[in-house]
């Protein structure tokens, strides 16, 4: 008895301990499941985000292109007319003598105007490279955060797989240890019946009496009928 009681603390030992590992890996299973949705998330988010910033760059990229072939005419017209009427009163003809005053207005004005226009071009230009610039480190960015999610998604899967595996050879194993374990509690329930006083009923031990004095009666009975012979 003493043997079978060692080995049934044995093997609830060890079924405990399955049980243990088993809920050990299902939390982590399902932990890495949730942190794995996360991620998956996550990288939608960074798709739809790279997409849209897609989307703006063509757009300004567009807009700048107009913007600046647009400016680039003005700046082009402004300095033709500029050449034109400076070469107009650079004429000695005396009839222009008087119109030189009022030239002179007018090409100032132009000038002024020549110069905003090749600032706003300088600024149109400028913002267009910062824009750029800014959409290729965010691009970049993206990226590295991209790689990075779906590297550890993919740890993550893997790990889930494993775990998946494991599970299935634990729950195998405390299915066993657990059909063991009820043959040992079995055997036990048995041998301790066996091992038990039994105590008769009242019943029985009626009969048993009534079966002996039977018993008796009949054997004295045959030697009576012998001895009248």
């Amino acid at each position: 008895t003493w043997g079978n009681n060692d080995k049934k603390q044995r093997k609830e030992g060890e079924h405990k301990k399955i049980a243990t590992q088993i809920d050990t890996m299902e939390a982590r299973s399902a932990k890495l499941k949730e942190q794995a949705a996360a991620l998956q998330k996550a990288l939608a988010s960074l798709a739809t985000t790279q997409k849209e910033m897609n989307q703006l760059r063509e757009s300004e990229h567009k807009q700048y292109l107009e913007d600046k072939a647009e400016m680039e005419e003005g700046i082009e017209g402004i300095k033709l007319a500029l050449k034109v009427l400076r070469d107009y009163y650079a004429k000695k003809d005396a009839d222009h003598d008087k119109a030189s005053g009022d030239a002179s207005g007018i090409i100032g004005l132009l000038e002024v105007t020549e110069a905003d226009f090749t600032k706003a071009l300088d600024e149109i230009v400028a913002a267009e490279k910062s824009a750029q610039e800014e959409y290729d480190q965010g691009t970049k960015d993206n990226e590295i955060e991209t790689e990075e999610k779906k590297q550890d998604v993919k740890y993550k899967t893997d790990e889930i797989g494993q775990l998946v595996k494991a599970l299935q050879e634990a729950r195998s194993d405390h299915k066993s240890v657990t059909s063991q374990l009820a043959a040992i509690v079995e055997y036990e329930k048995k041998l301790i019946e066996m091992c038990a006083p039994k105590v008769e009923t009242y019943a029985a031990r009626k009969a048993k009496r009534e079966a002996e004095i039977a018993g008796l009666t009949e054997g004295l009975a045959i030697l009576e009928n012998e001895a009248g012979q």
